[in-house]
């Protein structure tokens, strides 16, 4: 046997190992346990407005803060990666969700929701999140990039589809500060299990002989150039959009006559969708290019609003079905697309912090997103506004998406 028929051509590259694979399972599942925990504040909110007599605007403060801090601590987060491995940040993460979910439940004012939901629990769900594991996915599934991603981020979908009707009827069950003591105590005994799917990090795949070298770039270089503020404005649109409806969606069903636990379960229902959409949009996003991928799940996210646009009574569950499905079929969808194409075009040891800067404007748009339509709502007595909001917010993350489909163009802005 000739010595160029044992080895990988020139241009091929192995694919992912066993071990990436399982590292890709437990990341998944990292990712899904932190995201559902995080997601149930939308059940919770409505127990906090009965139970406290709070407004809308202030129950969503919490939600809105979180949001905030997300954006904020992700630099942190995406450097702490960088230095001390997934790991060490899982269990830091899963340390501070445990102690903000025993917390929560003996709160009994807004500035202790505000602060456990909002600093410690977010703090906490970052370290089990995109952060902390794209990097490591990015590096160990370079052909599949978008597919591997998409699968990662499709944990996000599941944890919101799975929290909706789990945390309803727990509150049903127990109250809610029983429901927060039964997630407080899940969390617990699942940090160390969790954290061992990354006792050992694996090598990246080796580069193909031959082939040029990548730039390793830095988050100062990375700044100085206008796709970096693209994706920055990509992020913070994508969330106005997405939060000036997902937080109060349930709220939204209500407030239109249809039962709590029925509401919860048809969006948790058309949350689930989340699921193969992600995977989906990721996949394709590696054969019709990052930017096709993205509008297509803009355009179906708008379809979903709309659909919600035209409720007017407990009687219309077709239209909330619908709504529940479209909107949940591209809940974080364009997630791995604006993501894959982060690491497209700033690959290198740095990215984990490239990443936690450009997520600033993901946790910007997301606490605006959040709080303005509760505002909306004490204001107008009504969505309607928010939910238009919401349009408006998705057509410009598209543009701005769209203009990053120039390849070559990453000089400074």
């Amino acid at each position: 046997m000739s010595a160029s028929s044992s080895g990988p051509s020139p241009g091929h590259r192995p694919g992912p190992s066993r071990q990436a694979w399982l590292m890709l399972g437990g990341a998944f599942l990292a990712f899904t346990v932190g995201a559902s925990l995080m997601h149930s504040y939308t059940v919770f909110l409505l127990a906090f407005v009965a139970d406290f007599g709070w407004t809308r605007a202030e129950s969503s403060l919490a939600y809105s803060v979180g949001q905030l801090v997300g954006g904020a601590s992700a630099p942190l987060v995406g450097g702490l990666v960088d230095r001390i491995g997934a790991r060490r940040c899982v269990l830091l993460g899963g340390s501070l969700l445990t102690v903000g979910l025993f917390g929560s439940a003996c709160a009994d004012a807004l500035w202790q929701v505000v602060f456990l939901y909002g600093v410690v629990m977010t703090i906490g769900a970052n370290c089990l999140g995109l952060l902390v594991f794209v990097p490591l996915i990015s590096r160990l599934f370079v052909r599949q990039r978008g597919m591997a991603i998409s699968v990662l981020q499709s944990a996000n979908a599941f944890g919101r589809a799975v929290s909706a009707p789990t945390s309803q009827m727990l509150i049903t069950g127990l109250g809610w500060r029983g429901a927060y003591l039964a997630e407080g105590a899940l969390m617990a005994v699942l940090i160390l299990p969790l954290a061992a799917f990354f006792r050992r990090t694996p090598a990246a795949p080796a580069p193909v002989p031959g082939a040029g070298a990548v730039r390793h770039w830095t988050l100062a270089e990375a700044i100085r150039t206008r796709p970096f503020w693209l994706l920055f404005t990509v992020y913070m649109f994508t969330s106005i959009g997405s939060f000036l409806v997902s937080l109060h969606q349930i709220a939204f069903a209500v407030d239109a006559g249809f039962d709590p636990l029925y509401a919860a379960g048809v969006l948790g229902m058309g949350s689930f969708l989340a699921l193969p959409g992600v995977i989906l949009t990721g996949t394709l996003s590696d054969y019709i290019g990052r930017e096709n991928s993205a509008l297509l799940a803009y355009g179906i996210s708008i379809i979903g609003v709309v659909c919600a646009m035209l409720i007017t009574g407990p009687d219309q569950h077709l239209l909330l079905w619908l709504h529940g499905c479209f909107f949940g079929l591209t809940w974080g969808a364009r997630g791995p697309a604006i993501t894959a194409k982060t690491a497209d075009l700033f690959p290198g040891p740095r990215l984990g912090t490239i990443l936690g800067v450009i997520t600033i404007g993901s946790g910007l748009g997301a606490a605006i997103g959040s709080w303005a339509a509760g505002w909306i709502f004490d204001l107008s007595g009504s969505y309607r506004i928010a939910f238009l909001g919401s349009i408006a917010a998705y057509v410009a993350g598209s543009v701005a998406f769209w203009l990053l489909r120039s390849p070559a163009d990453r000089r400074p802005a």
